[in-house]
C-alpha cells in the first residue's frame, strides 16, 4: 500500500536546562522528553480519529541546555523543519508544540516558512527575546498560575509584544496546574490537542481562542488572556461546560 503524504505536521519540542552542553540522556532517562510522550500519544490518537493525515514528530536535541547565545534547541528546531520541508515539500503547514525551553525554541523558530503557529506550554519567555519572527503566525501560550519555574506574567507580556509585531496571540491560564503539567494532566492534554489540531485546520478551534486571536494589535495583554475553566470549560470536571468551537482554520 502506498502511504499518502502528510497533510500537516506537528513538531514537538521538550524542555531542558538553561545550560548544559552534554546530549540529553537516552529513552526514559530523558525526563523532559518523557513528559511530552502523553501529548504525542493524544495528538496521534486525535489525528487518526479524524483521518487528517497529521504527522506528529519529536525534535531531537544535540544538547540539554539553551546555552546562552548558542540557543542550541532553536537550531535543532530549524534543522528539523528543514528536514521536514525536504521530505514533504514547501506547502506543508506545521505547528510547533513546545514545553518550557522547548517552547522558547519553538517561538524563536516560528519564522521558518513552514510554520503556521506555535503552542507553548509553560513557556520560558525572557523579556528580551525577539518577537518579529512571529508576525502572521498564531501563537497560543498555556501556563499554570502556580508555575514556579517559568513566569506566567512573562508569557502574558510576550503575547502582547508579539501581537504588536503582527502575530495573532492568546494565553490560557490553567488554575492549579504546575510546570511539569502533572497536576490536571488530562486537562493539559485535551486543551493542547484541541489547540494544535485547530490551528492546523484539522479540528475545531475553541471559539474564545479564535476571538482572542482576532484581537487588534493594540489590545491589552489581559484582553487576550483566557481561563481554562471559566472561558473554555476544558478539564473543569463534571460541572465544566463543553467549549464552543469555530470552524477549522485554513
Amino acid at each position: 500500500m502506498v502511504q499518502r503524504p502528510p497533510s500537516a505536521a506537528v513538531l514537538v519540542l521538550h524542555g531542558g536546562r538553561e545550560t548544559g552542553t552534554e546530549p540529553p540522556p537516552p529513552g526514559l532517562l530523558n525526563l523532559p522528553g518523557t513528559r511530552m510522550r502523553p501529548f504525542v500519544r493524544a495528538l496521534g490518537r486525535a489525528a487518526t480519529g479524524v483521518g487528517s493525515g497529521v504527522l506528529v514528530r519529536q525534535v531531537r536535541y544535540g544538547h540539554r541546555g539553551w546555552n546562552g547565545d548558542r540557543a542550541d534547541p532553536f537550531h535543532d528546531a530549524v534543522a528539523a523543519l528543514d528536514a521536514l520541508r525536504d521530505e514533504a515539500g514547501d506547502g506543508l503547514p506545521v505547528v510547533l508544540l513546545g514545553h518550557s525551553m522547548g517552547a522558547r525554541a519553538a517561538l524563536r523558530a516560528a519564522g521558518h516558512p513552514l510554520v503556521r503557529g506555535v503552542v507553548g506550554l509553560a513557556p520560558w519567555c525572557p523579556p528580551g527575546d525577539p518577537v518579529t519572527q512571529l508576525a502572521d503566525r498564531d501563537v497560543v501560550l498555556v501556563h499554570s498560575n502556580r508555575d514556579r519555574l517559568t513566569s506566567p506574567q512573562a508569557s502574558q507580556s510576550l503575547t502582547a509584544r508579539a501581537r504588536r509585531a503582527g502575530a495573532r496571540t492568546c494565553m490560557i491560564t490553567v488554575r492549579g496546574g504546575d510546570h511539569a503539567m502533572i497536576r490536571r494532566a488530562p486537562a493539559w492534554h485535551r486543551v493542547t490537542t484541541a489547540l494544535v489540531l485547530g490551528l492546523l485546520g484539522s479540528g475545531s478551534l475553541p471559539a474564545p481562542v479564535g476571538a482572542a486571536l482576532a484581537l487588534p494589535a493594540t489590545a491589552e495583554a489581559t484582553e487576550g488572556t483566557l481561563d481554562l475553566d471559566l472561558d473554555l470549560g476544558a478539564g473543569a470536571g463534571p460541572a465544566g461546560r463543553p467549549p464552543t468551537a469555530v470552524p477549522p482554520r485554513r
